[in-house]
């Protein structure tokens, strides 16, 4: 799954509070002042809102008092409407109950140890091998081990995790025919670690199928022997409060420095990542989309809330962009498309390559706020076909280098031609060599001012 395909389910987990509260905000809009009057019926809406995505009650209740406290009788900014201000206020008071700023991982003196805690199908051993993943991409070297030793599969499933990533992971010693016990796999790895020059040991615990006390009683031993710098508890975002219980018990027990939710594709309300941190007072540290071993991101709470009330994610795209996209590629075909020549069917085939790399057209719009000039685009997002772009790949690809580099002589035998080669229809390729000729053209004429405008008017095949 592409990073930005994933970015887009974290927005689908949001989108029925997302409309939701956009209706809330409708109905403030054309009000010239703040009144206990005109805002009661909106709070109505939010609260219903945040309920209906399961947002824990007391969080709630906690989010809508305080932004009853600050909109009632507030001053309307000159440069915002009521319903923008409204909408400031909840975005600020969102961003507070989610965590202000990212929280990152602890480090400590090597190895740092990260204890991973859980219940029995959260997606704990998954997990452990995206973080890994996730370490080694930033540059570290983390060793894996599966302290399990209840389940005569935990220990093979890690393996297997830390074969894909190509991860080290500590097994035990060869020579012990008896089965480990839990702590001397874990002292075992931790000097193991230290000797292969590991910076990262991850323990892969034993999940339950509930909270017991045999479970928290070795977690607690665990946590004594090693002293880790990270608790990760991780939870199933799929279970909403049950989540957000489990999460609250082990902190309790355990004291968590913080959550993983795994599942976060599966789940349209979101009420889990609303509450969790509101009610263990413990951040939210990643956020698990996807069966890859890549599908880990670190949470943002401020881009989450964008995504939340439509003003969407453009920082995320960018960065995804850049990791991406082949920078001196996109400068090079920027100017040929700015230049008076514009840019050939060639270079467009280039394009189209590189902007697949970023996942679905779809997706990508889905990162761009709803509001402003891109909110045509968003309307039509829906209707996207992705397969669409194959085609157009494919019906470039059955022209000759000629053809791509002067369209011009494109005629009505070499069209059809073209079709038969690409398995498309004649008027497929006319559609093609018709927007092609108007992104031309378009470009030519771009002027900075009317770039938002132009671009949300723009028509993609299939559309």
């Amino acid at each position: 799954m592409s990073l930005l395909l994933r970015e887009f389910c974290v927005y689908l987990m949001f989108e029925n509070l997302q409309e939701k509260l956009q209706r809330a905000f409708k109905n403030l809009r054309g009000q010239g002042t703040l009144t206990p009057e005109n805002i009661q019926e909106a709070m109505k809406e939010i609260r219903m809102a945040l309920l209906e995505a399961d947002v824990n009650f007391k969080v709630v209740k906690e989010l809508i008092d305080h932004i009853q406290e600050k909109a009632v009788g507030q001053e309307v900014m000159t440069a915002l409407s009521p319903a923008q201000q409204v909408v400031k206020i909840v975005h600020d008071e969102l961003v507070e109950i989610l965590g202000r700023d990212t929280a990152k991982l602890r480090f400590g003196t090597p190895p740092t140890v990260v204890l991973m805690a859980g219940l029995q199908g959260s997606g704990k051993t998954t997990t452990t091998g995206k973080l890994a993943a996730w370490l080694k991409k930033g540059g570290h070297r983390p060793m894996l081990v599966s302290v399990d030793v209840y389940r005569p599969a935990a220990r093979q499933q890690l393996k297997v995790v830390a074969d894909a990533i190509k991860a080290n992971i500590y097994e035990g010693k060869v020579e012990q025919a008896d089965t480990p016990t839990v702590e001397r796999l874990a002292k075992e790895a931790r000097k193991e670690a230290m000797n292969t020059g590991c910076d990262v040991l991850i323990v892969d615990t034993a999940g339950r199928l509930h909270i017991d006390d045999d479970l928290m009683s070795e977690m607690q031993s665990l946590k004594k022997l090693l002293n880790p710098q990270e608790i990760l508890f991780v939870a199933d975002a799929m279970t909403g409060q049950d989540a957000v219980r489990s999460a609250d018990d082990f902190h309790k027990k355990l004291s968590i420095t913080g959550v993983v939710l795994t599942k976060m594709d599966g789940d349209a309300r979101g009420g889990a990542a609303l509450s969790i941190r509101n009610v263990t007072g413990q951040p939210i540290k990643f956020i698990g989309i996807g069966e890859k071993y890549d599908a880990l991101e670190p949470f943002h709470p401020d881009r989450i809330v964008g995504r939340i009330l439509g003003m969407g994610d453009v920082m995320t795209l960018i960065e995804h962009a850049q990791e991406k996209i082949d920078s001196k590629k996109a400068e090079e075909f920027a100017k040929k498309a700015l230049a008076g020549d514009g840019f050939s069917l060639e270079d467009f085939r280039d394009q189209l390559r590189q902007v697949k790399k970023l996942g679905s057209l779809q997706s990508i719009i889905k990162m761009l706020p709803s509001i402003g000039p891109f909110s045509g685009m968003q309307k039509a997002a829906d209707k996207v076909d992705d397969s669409q772009l194959a085609r157009v790949e494919a019906i470039i690809n059955s022209m000759t280098q000629k053809e791509r580099l002067h369209h011009e002589i494109i005629n009505g035998s070499r069209r059809k031609r073209i079709a038969r080669g690409s398995g498309t229809t004649v008027q497929e390729v006319n559609q093609l060599l018709r927007q092609y000729a108007q992104m031309r053209k378009m470009f030519k004429d771009m002027g900075k001012a009317s770039f938002g405008r132009k671009l949300a008017g723009m028509k993609f095949p299939g559309i």
